[in-house]
């Protein structure tokens, strides 16, 4: 039986509205949805295909059209960003959570080349709780015949702006299958433009995701055609290979060209798609257990790499040396490398510093220097964040006021508050706000800036240990809406954080919220290890990376079920929500 389509929209974070297709179970035993994410320049009706011949009646399926493609708006092969169409992703799924009554845990996503890029950078980022991926020929590295095509296209990029390239694949190098090589041929939704601005960062999402693969432990299943002409294999085995689901196969399909799913002899992929599928749903949902990732595991061993001391005479060990000094030289000049020599580069001080993000310094020099170093990508990460964080703020005291819950707030390890004070221009008043910091230095800077707000009558600073239960607990008043940003990233132990959320759990009755910063990678964790010191007795500071999904697990365990989610663009840092759940 061909099952019937139905037509519908989706709203995206930003407003546009998505066109999807789905096609409900015809069996009267429903059990889950699959989600189809199709590949560049397609859209959804060109896996339509795999509704029937996946054969899997209890299933709903679900088939969007990325932005810019098929019935969806958006300049044809254009997004604003790699990372808005991700979280478009994100947004997508709880579409049909919610709308469609489908929970995550009974969701199994298929996705094909960009589509399955797109997919696992989702998977990294925003670690989703779905039952199962199946990855068909992912795009981490297109074959670009054009030498220094992508060297080129970056210097393009610069001195003319964004600009669009044309798609050099025929369809006789897609599939085998003539009727689809004339279906792709004639559809005139397929689109052959892309935006540069994607091509370049879909170079560097697959990037990233392939070299920290390990932080996706969904169970997966990889499927690779073995005589693609579109895409390199080399960054598939390795992304297979540093996977870190307990749970994944491989398979190469000798004679596939790129179209997987829309090859000739595909009936061998859906049969290996549709048995993997099944396979995840005749067993429990589950995940690996995080908990001991500080003790063991890829980010231990990354951070206890970056933690021993360099032979000092070795290429690195004079390289690093040499960088240290040029920074101390640095601070000479530059007011924000000086304060991160005086009080850490990781304190309190040096945020609000790089919050500010107004050069100074010794002179035009020092000032440029300044600029220079405010412009480092972990600090343009930061002040992303700190936006993220402002938002989701503003946001949640607007869920409170829905509801006629009092809004009382309680950051645990503030640093000098800005982001808390300056999230409620354009909120809600709350009925109050405690701010607290381990460093007395925060403590004044904190209450000073209170001060010049003009905030005093419902906002106070006190010192506090945030990593101390009982202390946490007894917070007062009772908060409905607790912080901690930026913590839990500089203490690489779990078990202090478990401490630190149990607290947060005790003090924040069911039905609360629970704002929770992480950063699941960093690009320079090795410059900040061997030349930047923390604000701990002036040590080295070497971080030990968590993942979103062991964040997030550690959060869960204490009692809280997120429910929403921001990461930069560069996939740096997150911000999570998270709602206490009854005792």
């Amino acid at each position: 039986m061909t099952r019937i389509a139905e037509e519908h929209h989706f709203t995206t974070a930003d407003g546009e509205s998505l066109f999807y297709r789905r096609w409900p179970a015809t069996s009267a035993n429903r059990r889950g949805a699959v989600l189809l994410f199709h590949r560049g320049h397609e859209h959804g009706a060109r896996m339509a295909h795999l509704v029937d011949e996946l054969d899997l009646p209890d299933f709903d399926f679900y088939a969007w059209d990325a932005r810019g493609h098929g019935k969806s708006p958006g300049v044809r092969g254009y997004s604003p960003s790699f990372a808005q169409s991700v979280r478009d992703v994100q947004t997508f799924v709880e579409h049909v959570r919610d709308t469609w009554q489908t929970d995550e845990t009974d969701m199994a996503v298929l996705a094909q080349s960009v589509g399955a890029v797109l997919i696992s950078t989702w998977a990294h980022d925003y670690a989703p709780r779905v039952r199962c991926l199946v990855l068909a020929s992912p795009a981490f590295k297109v074959k670009l015949y054009v030498p220094f095509a992508r060297p080129g296209l970056k210097l393009m990029q610069a001195l003319r702006g964004n600009f669009f390239v044309n798609s050099y694949v025929k369809s006789k190098f897609l599939t085998h299958d003539p009727e689809h090589q004339a279906s792709y041929d004639s559809d005139p939704l397929i689109s052959r433009p892309i935006s540069v601005n994607i091509l370049l960062a879909l170079y560097e999402a697959a990037e990233r995701i392939v070299a920290d693969a390990q932080a996706i432990t969904i169970p997966t299943q990889l499927l690779i055609s073995g005589a693609d002409w579109v895409v390199h294999h080399g960054p598939q085995h390795e992304f297979f290979a540093k996977l870190g689901s307990s749970v994944k196969e491989k398979h190469v399909l000798d004679g596939f060209y790129h179209d997987t799913f829309g090859e000739k002899d595909r009936a061998r992929a859906t049969k290996l798609a549709r048995g993997f599928i099944l396979r995840q749903f005749a067993n429990e949902w589950s995940r690996p257990d995080l908990r001991q990732a500080h003790r063991q595991g890829t980010t231990f061993d990354e951070a206890q790499t970056l933690a021993r001391t360099l032979p000092a005479l070795s290429p690195r060990g004079l390289y690093w040396a040499a960088y240290r000094a040029n920074m101390k030289l640095g601070g000479l000049l530059s007011e924000g490398v000086a304060l991160g020599h005086r009080t850490g580069f990781d304190s309190g001080s040096t945020l609000d510093y790089v919050y500010r993000n107004t050069p100074a310094g010794a002179g035009p020099l020092g000032r440029l220097i300044d600029r220079q170093y405010l412009d480092a990508i972990g600090w343009k990460g930061i002040r992303q964040r700190k936006l993220h964080i402002e938002e989701l703020l503003r946001a949640t005291l607007a869920r409170l006021q829905a509801a006629g819950v009092p809004a009382r707030i309680l950051d645990i390890a503030a640093g000098h508050g800005r982001y808390v004070l300056e999230a409620l221009a354009g909120a809600g008043k709350p009925e109050s706000i405690l701010l607290r910091d381990f460093s007395p230095l925060n403590v004044e800077q904190g209450s000073a800036l209170i001060a010049a707000k003009g905030l005093a009558d419902i906002a106070r600073f006190e010192r506090g240990d945030a990593f101390d239960r009982a202390s946490v607990a007894a917070a007062s008043p009772s908060p409905t809406l607790g912080i901690v940003s930026g913590l839990y990233e500089l203490f690489p132990d779990n078990d202090a954080v478990a401490t630190s959320l149990a607290g947060m759990a005790d003090a924040i009755a069911p039905g609360g919220y629970l704002i929770y910063t992480g950063q699941p990678w960093h690009p320079q964790l090795e410059l900040i290890a061997r030349a930047l010191t923390s604000h701990r007795d002036g040590q080295a500071w070497v971080m030990r990376r968590r993942t979103q999904a062991e964040m997030d697990q550690l959060v869960r365990d204490a009692g809280f079920e997120k429910i929403d989610q921001r990461i930069d663009q560069w996939g740096i840092f997150t911000v999570s929500l998270a709602r206490r759940r009854p005792a």
